[in-house]
C-alpha cells in the first residue's frame, strides 16, 4: 500500500495538505525530519499515516495525558491499533501493553516522557523494534522554548540507550534559535527540516489598550456579541474563575478550565467545549492544546502572555476553518507583573536551588525518599509566596540529575529521591552562568510580547519576523494595517476594476437572488475557492465548478483574494453574516459597482511576492454552508453511537466536519457517502450506515409527502 492509498483506506482524505506528503515521503524514505508546522497544520498524520507503513511500532512521545487519549480513542475508531503507556494506568497494565508492543499488536504506541525515568521500562523498549521514534511538542526539549519541560531534556540520552531509531520532531513554535537548540539536543544530523508558512490571512490581530478592568469587560461583551464562539485566555486561575462567572451572569454558554479543578472536571470541559455543548472557554494557556474545534471566531486574551511563542498558538487556535476569526489582546501594562512574577517563580536563585536541596536531604528516609508537596516544602522555607520557585528548584535539581521524581500510586504529589546526598549544597553540578541566561531570556521574551502590544506596525509582520520570516507583506486586515487605511484609499484603474466586478460577479452567482437581493449562501473562503478554480472535493461535488465565474480569477493568489474581500467589506461592496457560520453577501452598492453602475474606492492589497520553490504555505480550509437542522440531527446520531461504544469522545465517531459534509451532501448509501473526506474504510463499515438512515428518516420528515401523509 502507498502513502496515498493509506491515506485514503485509513483517513478517508483524498489529498495532504502541504508538506504533510513531502513530510512523510521524507519519513519513509528512512530520513530524520524535523517539522514547524501551525498549529491544525496537520502534524499528526505526518507520523500516524508512516506507522502503518513501516515496519515495527511507532513510539510517540507527548506531553498532554487528555491529548494522547483523544489520540488513541480516535485511531482505534479507525481500526487502527494504538494504545498509550502514561501515569493514568497502573504498572501491571503498562507491562502488559509492552508485552503486547513485543508481540507487535500495536502500530502505535503514545508514551508519556516521565515514563523514560525507569530503567525497566527503558530495557523492555530496547527489546522492541521501534520504526519511528516521533516527538511531538518538540520545543518542549529546549530551555529556551517556552514551555519547556524537564523530561523532555532527557530525551537525547534516551535515543542513545534506544540505538538511534529514526526520529521525526513536530512543534507548532519555535523561533530559528530554538530549532537550531532541537536539533542540538536530539542529535540530529543533517535530518530533513520543513517550515510550512505561518502566515494566517483569515485571522485579525488587534491590540486594545485598557486602563481599567470594566473596559476590558465592555470589549469581550461586544465580542462574544459579534463573533458568539471562542476561547478568552487569562493569567492565572483566579481571574480564570472571575471572568467566568461574569459571563455566567450574562447568559453566555460558558466552560471553565485550569489546573485547580479536577481532572474529570477539566476533561468534562474540554469534552463539552469540543462538541460544541458552550459557546466560549475561559481557561488558562493548558487549554486547547489538541481542541478540534474549526469554528471559533475569536480568541482574547484578558491580561499579556509572556511570549510571542505562547500567544501565536494560542490565538491560532481562533479561524481554524478558514474564514475570518479575530485575535485580540486586552492590554494594560501593569499585567506585565503577572508575568514578572511566573518569570521569578521559574527562574530561582542559586541560594534557593542550595536549601531546596539542604532540606530535601534533610527529610528523605533511609532510602532517600521524600513524599511531600511542593506547599509543605514551601511552608518550611518560608516560601508560601511563591511556591512556583520552590517546584523549579526541584526540576533543576532533577535535570541536574541530583534527585529524581516519581509518580506515587493514587496520590496527586510526586515523590524526591535523593541521589546524590553527600553532597554538600555548594558542590551541587549546577552551571549558574545557564541560571542567569534563561532568565535573560524569559525577560527578552516579555519584552518582545510588550513591543509587539506597542509596536506601530503590522500585527502579523511583527509575529512572523519574530519567527525568523523577514520577507513578508503587511496582512492589510490588522487594527495597525487599518488604522493608515485613510492615507491609501483611492479609486481604481480600469484593471482593479475589472477585476473587482469579476470578483463580485463571483459572489452573486454564489447567493440566492430574492425580491430582496442577492441572499448568502457561502463562506468567503468557498467563494475565493471557486474564484481561483480550486479543484476541492467538496466544490466539485457541490457542483460549483459549473458556474460562469469559477476560475475567473484563477491569477490570483487566494491571500491576495481574502485581503481584497476584506477591502470589499469595508467599502460596503459585500457584507458578512458574522456569528458562527459567516456568509459572505452582495451589498447594494456591490450591486452597482458590479453593473458598472456606481464608482467606490478602498485600499488595494499588495499582490504578494511570487512563492520560492522550496516554501510551504499552508492553505485555508474552506467550509461550504450546509442543512443545520440535519446537522443537530446527525449529531444526536452520533451521541447514541458514542454511548453505545462504551462512551467514547463524540469525535472518536465523526468530527463535527465530517457531519457538516453530510448534512451539506446529503449521502444516500455507504457508497456514497465512502466519498466524502474524512470517511475511511473502517469507520464506513461502523457507522456510515446509522447516518444514512438518519438522513433517510430527516428527508422524510421535512418532506412535503411526509407533511402530507402525517395528516
Amino acid at each position: 500500500m502507498d502513502p496515498q492509498q493509506a491515506l485514503e483506506k485509513h483517513f478517508g482524505f483524498r489529498e495532504f495538505r502541504e508538506p504533510q506528503g513531502e513530510v512523510i515521503s521524507g519519513i519513509l524514505s528512512g530520513q530524520d525530519v524535523f517539522v514547524v508546522m501551525p498549529t491544525g497544520g496537520g502534524k499528526s498524520l505526518c507520523y500516524q499515516l508512516p506507522a502503518i507503513l513501516l515496519d515495527g511500532v511507532t513510539v510517540v512521545v507527548s506531553p498532554l495525558v487528555a491529548l494522547m487519549k483523544d489520540q488513541v480513542d480516535a485511531l482505534v475508531g479507525r481500526g487502527l491499533s494504538a494504545t498509550l503507556i502514561n501515569s493514568t494506568i497502573s504498572t501491571a497494565e503498562q507491562q502488559q501493553r509492552i508485552r503486547r508492543m513485543r508481540k507487535g499488536e500495536f502500530k502505535l504506541v503514545y508514551i508519556a516522557p516521565e515514563r523514560f525515568r525507569s530503567r525497566s521500562f527503558l530495557q523492555a523498549l530496547g527489546q522492541i523494534t521501534i520504526g519511528l521514534f516521533a516527538i511531538d511538542e518538540a520545543h518542549c526539549i529546549s530551555q529556551w522554548g517556552h514551555d519547556f519541560r524537564p523530561d523532555y531534556f532527557r530525551l537525547g540520552s534516551v535515543l542513545e540507550e534506544l540505538g538511534r531509531p529514526q526520529i521525526a520532531a513536530f512543534t507548532a513554535t519555535a523561533t530559528p534559535e530554538v530549532r537550531a537548540d532541537i536539533v542540538k539536543r536530539l542529535g540530529l544530523e543533517n535530518p530533513s527540516v520543513f517550515v510550512a508558512g505561518f502566515a494566517r490571512p483569515n485571522l485579525r490581530f488587534i491590540v486594545t489598550e485598557t486602563e481599567r478592568e470594566s473596559e476590558k469587560f465592555n470589549r469581550l461583551r461586544e465580542l462574544i456579541r459579534r463573533h458568539r464562539t471562542g476561547i478568552v485566555y487569562c493569567a492565572t486561575r483566579k481571574r480564570v474563575d472571575q471572568v467566568s462567572e461574569e459571563l455566567k451572569s450574562w447568559g453566555i454558554r460558558v466552560v471553565s478550565y485550569h489546573g485547580g479543578i479536577g481532572d474529570d472536571a477539566r476533561e468534562e470541559a474540554q469534552t463539552q467545549f469540543t462538541q460544541s455543548n458552550c459557546d466560549v472557554a475561559v481557561a488558562t494557556n493548558a487549554f486547547g492544546m489538541g481542541i478540534d474545534r474549526a469554528d471559533l471566531r475569536f480568541v482574547v486574551h484578558f491580561e499579556i502572555p509572556g511570549s510571542l511563542e505562547a500567544y501565536y498558538q494560542e490565538a491560532g487556535r481562533a479561524g481554524r476553518d478558514g474564514e475570518p476569526a479575530e485575535c485580540e489582546l486586552l492590554f494594560n501594562y501593569a499585567d506585565t507583573r503577572i508575568q514578572d512574577f511566573f518569570i521569578d517563580g521559574s527562574n530561582p536563585s542559586i541560594e534557593l536551588i542550595r536549601k531546596v536541596y539542604l532540606l530535601l536531604r534533610n527529610l528523605a528516609d533511609e532510602q532517600g525518599e521524600v513524599e511531600r508537596s511542593i506547599h509543605d516544602i514551601a511552608a518550611r522555607l518560608d516560601q508560601e509566596s511563591n511556591e512556583m520557585a520552590v517546584h523549579a528548584a526541584i526540576t533543576i535539581l532533577d535535570r541536574h540529575g541530583v534527585i529524581d521524581r516519581y509518580d506515587i500510586p493514587g496520590k496527586r504529589i510526586r515523590g524526591t529521591r535523593v541521589l546524590q546526598r553527600s553532597l554538600q549544597p555548594f558542590q551541587l553540578p549546577i552551571d549558574t552562568a545557564a541560571l542567569r541566561e534563561k532568565e535573560k531570556r524569559d525577560r527578552a521574551k516579555l519584552k518582545a510580547m510588550v513591543d509587539y502590544a506597542y509596536g506601530r506596525d503590522c500585527r502579523q509582520k511583527i509575529i512572523l519576523r519574530y519567527f525568523g520570516d523577514n520577507d513578508l507583506e503587511a496582512c492589510g486586515a490588522c487594527d495597525r494595517c487599518s488604522s493608515v487605511r485613510s492615507k491609501k484609499i483611492r479609486p481604481p484603474t480600469d484593471e482593479e476594476l475589472l477585476l473587482v466586478r469579476k470578483a463580485l460577479s463571483g459572489v452573486a452567482r454564489m447567493c440566492y437572488r430574492t425580491h430582496q437581493g442577492f441572499m448568502p449562501r457561502f463562506g468567503r473562503s468557498r467563494v475565493i475557492q471557486m474564484l481561483v478554480g480550486s479543484r476541492g472535493k467538496e466544490l466539485l461535488e457541490a457542483g460549483l465548478h459549473e458556474l460562469t465565474t469559477y476560475g475567473l480569477l484563477k491569477q490570483k493568489s487566494t491571500n491576495y483574494l481574502h485581503e481584497l474581500f476584506r477591502e470589499l467589506e469595508e467599502a460596503k461592496l459585500i457584507y458578512s453574516t458574522g456569528g458562527q457560520y459567516p456568509m459572505v453577501g452582495l451589498a447594494e452598492l456591490g450591486v452597482a459597482v458590479m453593473q458598472n453602475a456606481a464608482s467606490f474606492s478602498l485600499v488595494w492589497p499588495e499582490e504578494s511576492r511570487p512563492r520560492r520553490a522550496n516554501e510551504n504555505a499552508r492553505k485555508p480550509k474552506d467550509e461550504a454552508p450546509f442543512d443545520r437542522d440535519l446537522y443537530e440531527a446527525l449529531r444526536k446520531t452520533r451521541t447514541a453511537l458514542a454511548h453505545e461504544q462504551g462512551g467514547v469522545p463524540h469525535y472518536v465517531i465523526f468530527p463535527d466536519e465530517t457531519l457538516k459534509a453530510f448534512a451539506r451532501l446529503k449521502p444516500s448509501s455507504v457508497e456514497s457517502a465512502r466519498r466524502i473526506r474524512g470517511v475511511g474504510e473502517v469507520k464506513a463499515a461502523k457507522y456510515v450506515g446509522r447516518f444514512v438512515q438518519a438522513i433517510k428518516d430527516f428527508e422524510g420528515r421535512n418532506s412535503p409527502l411526509g407533511d402530507h401523509s402525517s395528516e
